[in-house]
């Protein structure tokens, strides 16, 4: 399956029509502490784009702090699931649902509709935040409240 990348999350900004433009970087932006170093931000503005299965069936999508860890526990409370339910996506299951792999994960343009997506509640403390832009060297910048607004997200107490 072909994964998706830069050139999608770019398209899917434009048809939005948000002034934004996604950057990419010599050096690796994957995880958070890396993407933080190549901005020049804090940390916490990092937005991390982690994809859970629910009971195997359900795809969901958490966006939380740079400097924070998901609780899965919290995860499964929202969906009345035990923790052993929830379950990280594989990095097949990344492709295949969200179209890119882990590390480059937008919290846009993904390959399959319809799924469920939390940000987690401690991302309020910023106006703006900075998101995977579809590959392990690329970030946009966004306003956090355009960020809930495009993806339809609620927030949620989701961490650690």
């Amino acid at each position: 399956m072909q994964v998706l990348g830069v050139a999608n999350v770019r398209l899917a900004l434009r048809k939005l029509t948000l002034d934004v433009d996604v950057v990419e970087f010599a050096n690796s932006t994957a995880t958070s502490q890396q993407a933080a170093d190549n901005i020049g931000c804090d940390l916490g503005q990092i937005v991390k784009s982690l994809g859970f299965m629910i009971d195997k069936t359900t795809p969901t999508l958490v966006l939380a702090s740079g400097d924070h860890s998901v609780n899965e526990r919290k995860l499964a409370a929202l969906f009345a699931v035990g923790r052993k339910r929830v379950r990280l996506m594989t990095a097949e299951q990344c492709i295949s649902i969200l179209g890119y792999a882990p590390g480059g994960v937008p919290p846009i343009a993904h390959r399959c509709g319809g799924i469920a997506v939390y940000l987690d509640q401690s991302l309020q403390r910023f106006e703006t935040v900075y998101a995977a832009g579809g590959a392990p060297n690329a970030i946009f910048p966004i306003q956090l409240r355009t960020l809930r607004a495009v993806t339809g997200g609620a927030f949620a107490n989701l961490v650690k």
